[in-house]
Parts: C-alpha cells; structure tokens; sequence
C-alpha cells in the first residue's frame, strides 16, 4: 500500500523523502525521483506532510516515538498523517505526542487494496482538525478519489475499524455459508450465484466468495491483519458500553485460521478450518 501511495505522491509533483524497513524495496521510488531515507527521524526531517502507513499500533509507535522515531525531527506547524489501521487508542496517545511538537495529527486509514493505492482510488477516512486537513489535501488527493472528514482526532481511526468489522463478519458468515454449501453436496457454482447475485451480494462477498471457491488465497489482505481489526474494534466498542458479538464470533473463526497457519494468507483463507473439520 505505502509504495503505490508513495507513487502518487511523487506523480502529483510533490518532492518526496521516504523510508521502508526494506530498503530494497523503495528502489523503483528512488529511481523515479524519491530521496530514501535511512530512518524514519531523517525521513520526517524538514517534511511539511508526514505520512505513515504501518501494520498495527506496535509499529506505527515504533516508527513515531522510537529512539529514531519521525516525531524526533518533526517540525513546529507540520502535519503529520497516520494512514495504517490502528487503535484510536494510540492514535490519542500519539496526537497528544505531535501537539507537543507543534505539530498537529490527522488519523487517515485507507479503504482499499493496493491496486486502488497504485491508481490513486483510495478513499481515506480522517479524523483531525478541519484546517489541518485542508492543508494536507493536496498530499490526500494525489492518493485517493475521496476525502471523508468523520470529526475529531480518532474518528477516521474508529470509523476504519467498524468499516473492517462488518468486513470480517461478512467473510466469517460467507466461509460458514460456503462451507456447509459443500458439506450438504449443492452445487457450489450455482449456490454462489445466488449468493452473489442476491440480496447477501456485497461488493466483499462478490469478491471473496471466488477466492473460496477456488482457495485461491493470494494476499489482497492477510489474515492476521483481519484478526487484529476484529480485536480493536471489539476493544474500542468497549469503551462505548458496546459488545460487539458479531466481531467475536467472526474473531473466533479467524483464530482458527491463525492457528491453523493462515495468518499470512489472504483473509478468504478463514474457510479452510471448516473444510477440515469435516475431514
């Protein structure tokens, strides 16, 4: 996600430093006119926009607060940007760090996969204030087709988890619908077609419901990464006085794919515990 994101940035005419924990990896960026940085402090050095986009909270608070952290070099009146999937939490915790600084935060997580990063089709879902947002757009827009402002730092953190949330249900009730389609011996094309054609047909079930069809789990998005959101966004509806018993049961699934070893495999692989348990 963060190359293509990178990509757009540097299309858009936007001069760009950047840092990747695999070097190797920001070579096609560098060849294009990026500058590679060696740490994330000499990355954020002297930058008027900082974007982050990183797994969970552990990273994103290494890359932000550690010994070589961006918020060690983070100008007075820069804005930085936290795109990854993370715990509005830490995204409290991590504003209160950059205010600090004089610098002021924008949580501002991604819908979609990395082809809509390397085309600039992501829509991003931001929390922070409005006049912050308006001068970091010119960054957004060269990443995404829309901007949705959702209020107060940690709205676009929260609304990225409850957006994963009712994903990973979808998935979890798509693998236990597909699942007992092929215990009972239906036909599975056409079962899938009526699921896909009627009324369950999401966009996330039109799209995962071949992956499982076919076990085809090339990583559009990893398990574990579905695993986590699941477990953030139950522990963030906690604070609301809200259960999210949906997220548990679907949580529950996924944990059977962790422990089976799907963890690093495309999110559809939640089926595959219940294929065996037939075996």
């Amino acid at each position: 996600m963060g190359s293509g994101m990178a990509g757009r940035v540097l299309d858009a005419g936007h001069s760009l430093t950047l840092w990747n924990r695999s070097p190797e990896r920001a070579e096609p960026l560098v060849r294009r006119g990026a500058t590679l940085a060696s740490t994330p402090r000499a990355a954020a050095a002297g930058a008027d926009v900082v974007v982050a986009m990183l797994a969970d909270d552990d990273a994103s608070r290494a890359v932000w607060l550690g010994p070589d952290g961006a918020l060690a070099s983070l100008g007075a009146g820069a804005i930085a940007i936290e795109s990854g999937t993370v715990s509005p939490a830490w995204i409290a915790e991590l504003a209160l760090n950059v205010t600090a600084r004089g610098a002021t935060l924008l949580d501002a997580p991604v819908t979609g996969s990395r082809t809509h990063a390397a085309s600039g089709e992501l829509r991003f879902l931001v929390g922070g204030p409005a006049e912050a947002l308006e001068r970091a757009r010119p960054v957004l827009a060269a990443m995404g087709r829309e901007i949705v402002h959702f209020g107060p730092t940690g709205s676009g953190a929260r609304m990225k988890l409850i957006n994963n949330f009712v994903c990973g249900v979808q998935a979890a009730a798509l693998a236990e619908g597909v699942a007992l389609i092929e215990a009972a011996g239906l036909n599975r094309a056409d079962a899938l077609g009526v699921l896909t054609n009627g009324a369950p047909g999401s966009p996330l079930v039109n799209a995962v419901g071949p992956r499982m069809a076919k076990s085809d789990y090339t990583v559009n998005f990893a398990l574990a990464l579905m695993d986590k959101d699941l477990r953030y966004a139950i522990d963030d509806a906690g604070d609301f006085g809200i259960d999210l018993r949906t997220a548990a049961t679907a949580r529950a699934l996924f944990g059977d794919a962790l422990t089976a070893g799907l963890g690093d495999r495309d999110f559809s692989a939640v089926i595959e515990p219940l294929r065996k348990k037939r075996i």
